[in-house]
This record gives structure tokens, C-alpha cells and sequence, in this order.
């Protein structure tokens, strides 16, 4: 529990705090006075005072805010060192600061963990690194770290042959020679088939090794990283509009969730995850809803490009579409982060039945086969080749 409060801090501390800095520090570098930093929302729980600024720590830690001086059309005097006194053109820079510190947090995040721990990438050591439960290979008693020799006597040497051999065998029984702890031994295995690409499968994944990259390679993959999920993001994003399907967002509420499962998986899937989320808070706040800064970027553009002065009617308007979108997303987001925790409290719930249910099965059969396999014992064990 302490664990998971104290990542769940940190995680929206530093993705919030860079956020929030960016558009801190580039307010300053235009000489726009800043009148309050915060950190979270509501009562100030601890505060301080510096060069006019004030720096506070709020009793909600679920986002923050910058309030420059001049921030509203109504309160700029004209000031040189107001936010709407300042050009179109440093509003928008100032706006966009925000989501880049965000990237370049996920990138440096990013590139810490493949520069630490190397990149992954799977094996071609044809050895079991993971097993899918209820699959034929985990039927037929494989384990996981199981090295294959041979398949229907045909030596493999790397994942991708026995992939091959595996892949064009579907619902035809193989003979796997396999190695465990030194030991070899033989099996009788029927891949199932896999609807999705018509190959045979038998639910075996190869083990990841890790590869250095070094400091240069590792930067190259935290911006690929970047780009990826971004990418990704808007693909998953536009083929469920496509398709009308249900979007899966995730609100405060399972974000907290994942990253308490990380905080336990590992420092490194921490890492990694805060990296993940400061990507999707830098890309939903780039978005063109009004309140984020994506929708402010929109606005400051036409008013650079029209040439026009907003208007206290034009961004009162922009404002209240936005609040109404975003709590919109916000509710809906929750929705699901409701749903998708019955039912995984119904699965947890469903799983300890299904397991007596299994258990029972499991007894029966052992009863029913106890004496052919007492006798097939014997005469198998002799056929069993012996590793050197």
C-alpha cells in the first residue's frame, strides 16, 4: 500500500511538475510575470514566496496550473509583462512548452531504461521463455527454459525453424525432442490452429535478451519510443472512431491502478510506465479542445493569422465548449475504469470455482489412468534418448 501511494506521487509529481515547468520557464524567458505555481488543486496545504511568484503544494494531486499575470482578457492592463499583452506568436510557444516537456521527460525516461537494462528482443535460441496456459505445449508438460532439439526428427537450431516446423503443422500430431536440466526428452504435440494467420500454434513465446545499444543507440530508441506510442495513440484512436467502437480511456482512477502494479512489477516497468503516461498527457493536452493547450495553440494561430484581437465573448465561449468536452472525457473515462475493475473483481472472484471445477476433473482422470500409465511407464522410459 505505502509502496503504491508513494509511486503514484511520484509519478504525477514529476509529470505534472515538468509540464507545468515548461510553461514556467518559458513564460520567463518572454518576461511574462508568473503569480502562481501549484502543484494539485484546491487548498494550499505548504507554500512559499519567490521573485513574485508563488510556489504551492494544493490538497488534490491530480494535475496543476501556471497563472501568469494577465492571463484572462479581462484582467490584462496592457502591461508589458502580462500574458495577453504578450504577441500571438510567444502565448503559442508558452502553451506548447508544456506538452514538450512531457516528451522530453518520456523521452530521457525512455532512454534510461534501454541504456540500463539494454533492449529487448527475443531469442533465437529455440528455448521456452514463456508458456501460455491452457495451450498444447503446456498441455503436453512442457516448461518454460525447455530447449527443442527435434521436431518429427528434424534438428532445429534456431526459434525461427522450429517456428517453421510448428507453423505448418496445424492439427497434425509432432514428435518434439527437447532438452530440460540436461535431460533429453520426447513428446507428442498437436498445434492447434490460429484463426488469424492459418498457422499451427502451440503457445510458446522465446526467451527476450537484452542487446546494449550504448548511450547513442539507447537516445536513438527513447525518440523512437516516443514516436511509437504516439503513433500508436492515434491509430488505435481513429480505427475505433472508424469502426464505432467503445474507446478505451483510462481516467485517474486506472491510472493509479497501473502504475501500482508496475511500482510491484519492477523500478524499471515504473520507469518505463511514467515515461508511457507523460507521452499521453504531452499528446491529449496538443489536442484542439478548448482549456487544453492544444485548443489555446488553435486560437492564439487564428488570432496570428487573422490578425484579429480575441475576444472576451470569443474565448468565454471556447472556454465553456471545452469544460463541457472535457468533463464529458473525464466521466467517461471513469465509467470505464468502474467497469473494468468489476470485472476483473468478478474474473478473480470466478477463478478459485473454475479451479476446484479443475481440480476434480483432474482427479478423475488421474484415477481412470493410473494403471495404463503405470504400465506404458517402463517401456517409454527405455525410448527415451539420455543427454550426454
Amino acid at each position: 500500500m505505502i509502496l503504491s501511494v508513494i509511486a503514484v506521487l511520484i509519478t504525477f509529481g514529476l509529470v505534472i511538475f515538468l509540464h507545468e515547468g515548461g510553461h514556467f520557464l518559458v513564460c520567463k524567458y518572454f518576461g511574462v510575470r508568473v503569480e502562481r505555481f501549484a502543484f494539485g488543486f484546491g487548498p494550499e496545504l505548504l507554500g512559499f514566496t519567490s521573485s513574485g511568484t508563488r510556489f504551492s503544494l494544493c490538497a488534490i494531486p491530480l494535475g496543476g496550473f501556471v497563472k501568469p499575470a494577465g492571463e484572462s482578457i479581462e484582467d490584462c492592463s496592457g502591461h508589458p509583462d502580462e500574458y495577453f499583452s504578450r504577441p500571438p506568436g510567444e502565448r503559442l510557444l508558452i502553451v506548447a512548452a508544456g506538452p514538450a516537456m512531457n516528451y522530453v521527460l518520456a523521452f530521457l525516461l525512455f532512454t534510461g531504461v534501454v541504456f540500463g537494462r539494454g533492449m529487448p528482443e527475443p531469442s533465437k535460441e529455440p528455448a521456452i521463455g514463456e508458456l501460455a496456459a491452457g495451450m498444447p505445449a503446456a498441455k503436453a508438460g512442457l516448461k518454460e527454459g525447455d530447449l527443442f532439439l527435434r521436431v518429427d526428427s528434424v534438428p532445429v537450431s534456431t526459434w525461427d525453424e522450429l517456428a517453421s516446423v510448428i507453423h505448418r503443422s496445424p492439427g497434425k500430431s509432432v514428435r518434439i525432442e527437447y532438452q530440460r536440466e540436461g535431460v533429453s526428452s520426447t513428446v507428442e504435440v498437436t498445434p492447434q490452429l490460429d484463426p488469424a494467420s492459418s498457422h499451427g500454434i502451440i503457445g510458446i513465446m522465446p526467451r527476450v535478451v537484452y542487446k546494449d545499444l550504448g548511450i547513442a543507440g539507447a537516445a536513438r530508441e527513447g525518440l523512437h519510443q516516443c514516436w511509437f506510442w504516439t503513433a500508436f495513440t492515434v491509430k488505435t484512436r481513429a480505427q475505433k472512431i472508424y469502426r464505432r467502437e467503445k474507446p478505451d480511456l483510462a481516467g485517474p482512477v486506472g491510472i493509479v491502478q497501473m502504475v501500482s502494479r508496475a511500482a510491484h512489477s519492477g523500478i524499471e516497468d515504473l520507469v518505463f510506465l511514467i515515461g508511457l503516461i507523460s507521452v499521453a498527457i504531452g499528446f491529449f493536452n496538443l489536442l484542439p479542445i478548448p482549456l487544453l493547450d492544444g485548443g489555446h495553440a488553435v486560437l492564439y494561430a487564428w488570432e496570428a493569422l487573422s490578425r484579429r484581437k480575441l475576444t472576451v465573448k470569443v474565448v468565454n465561449y471556447a472556454n465553456s465548449l471545452g469544460l463541457a468536452v472535457l468533463m464529458s472525457i473525464l466521466l467517461f473515462a471513469t465509467y470505464n475504469d468502474i467497469m473494468r475493475i468489476r470485472q476483473e473483481r468478478k474474473e478473480k472472484a470466478a477463478a478459485p470455482a473454475a479451479g476446484q471445477s479443475a481440480a476434480g476433473t483432474a482427479r478423475e482422470e488421474d484415477g481412470s489412468r493410473a494403471a495404463p500409465a503405470a504400465e506404458a511407464a517402463p517401456a517409454d522410459e527405455g525410448k527415451l534418448p539420455k543427454a550426454d
